[in-house]
């Protein structure tokens, strides 16, 4: 009985703080991918990824004067823009800082549309998570 009193709890803290936690998953081809959202205030940290793993992290923000958001890397190897590159299109979508950690060997540009199309299809389902 204790348990389920400190799991709401937490849960009514981590609302009154204006965090919101939402994990999915789904079968994109051949790949079961996991993804974790946590809204934040004004921004959104999502996580993809098929195992535990924090191998990249990017950042992309909307600018006043310039229509495409900007983002740059923060972990993991500059070189592979497939963080940065969900996160601006993300920022684009939503208005919001956006933190993206894309965990996937494949970066194939056609595998990284069904990873944006899966986390749209969640966004519309449940805009109060994002």
């Amino acid at each position: 009985m204790e348990e389920g009193k400190e799991g709401k709890e937490e849960a009514v803290a981590m609302v009154e703080s204006g965090i919101v936690l939402h994990d999915f998953s789904g079968r994109l081809g051949e790949q079961r991918v996991h993804f974790h959202a946590m809204r934040l205030r004004d921004s959104l940290f999502l996580w993809v990824g098929a195992a535990p793993a924090l191998a990249s992290l990017a950042v992309a923000m909307c600018s006043p004067r310039d229509g495409v958001p900007v983002s740059t890397s923060l972990l993991g190897d500059p070189s592979d823009t497939a963080s940065a590159c969900l996160a601006q299109r993300l920022a684009r979508k939503t208005k919001k800082q956006i933190f993206v950690s894309y965990n996937l060997q494949n970066t194939d540009s056609n595998f990284t549309l069904l990873i944006e199309n899966r986390i749209k299809e969640e966004m519309t389902a449940f805009p109060e998570k994002f």
